[in-house]
């Protein structure tokens, strides 16, 4: 008798041990944030970009000329409302991303930087070539130089630069490294990666006094590098500030109605980025 009360004490004890840990792993359950295969993400945000010089080239039936270390700058609209009104969201430099996590660490997106570019006016350059009229537009030419009054040449990508491209991004948590274990509440992530695409500008070019070109066109290509810091709070939002650099080919650019009219550059950009977005699953 003494054997068989000893089997069943232990007995007791097993069955009540497994539903004590059944019950601890019902209690806590695995984190949201703790593995990102399968999850969906969306974000929108603002943009500021730096260009590097470029050199110009400008083709038509009667005209090549080129010039040279050409600056430009964005075109910011500063913390405004048009950011978040569907009616006039195209007019600040915005980007716009979707993308899909193949496994915990890498995801695959698309999306579209809406950035601008504008030439700066009023500069004294150098040039080479030929061109009608050389002299009537107050750009006053010598042998190798001439200054890019609005009258000669007025040239922005302003409506806009827009750089529609496919990235492959990495994401690593890096909370438990700087004291935060639950990251359903609040996580931080760093996130770096690399992406190509086209560009598709609506450039505003105003060429010798000719009449502009003002259609969409699909003109070069880009490729970029990414890194940036990823906040992710309460599971399904976060903040995400990158810094983007890349270069930009575009040789195939409308400046007038007249299809023989064509513009022709490439130089590098430095964005930096603020956007807002979610990450779920379907």
């Amino acid at each position: 008798m003494k054997k068989q009360s000893f089997l069943m004490v232990v007995l007791t004890f097993c069955v009540f041990s497994q539903y004590a840990l059944s019950q601890e792993t019902v209690e806590t359950p695995e984190k949201y944030t703790a593995h990102n295969k399968g999850k969906f993400y969306i974000f929108w945000g603002g943009n500021r970009e730096t260009y590097s010089k470029s050199d110009i080239n400008f083709k038509g039936s009667d005209y090549n000329f080129t010039i040279y270390d050409v600056e430009a700058h964005d075109k910011p609209k500063g913390w405004n409302l048009d950011y978040v009104n569907p009616a006039r969201m195209t007019i600040p430099q915005t980007n716009f991303r979707i993308g899909y996590f193949i496994n915990d660490h890498y995801n695959i997106s698309i999306g579209l930087d809406h950035m601008k570019y504008v030439m700066n006016n009023n500069k004294r350059v150098n040039y080479s070539g030929y061109y009608p009229n050389a002299g009537s537009y107050d750009e006053n030419p010598t042998n190798d130089q001439l200054t890019l009054t609005e009258d000669f040449l007025l040239f922005e990508h302003t409506d806009g630069l827009n750089y529609i491209s496919t990235e492959v991004s990495r994401v690593d948590d890096i909370s438990k490294y700087i004291g935060l274990p639950n990251t359903d509440k609040f996580q931080i992530n760093i996130t770096e990666g690399l992406g190509g695409g086209f560009l598709y500008p609506k450039t505003n070019a105003t060429l010798l006094e000719k009449e502009r070109h003002d259609d969409f066109h699909i003109s070069g290509y880009g490729l970029s590098a990414k890194a940036g810091l990823n906040i992710t709070f309460f599971k399904y939002f976060f903040i995400q500030a990158e810094l983007k650099g890349g270069y930009i080919n575009m040789n195939d650019i409308r400046t007038t109605k007249d299809p023989i009219d064509k513009a022709s550059q490439d130089f590098w950009f430095f964005q930096r980025t603020i956007a807002l977005g979610g990450i779920f699953r379907i």
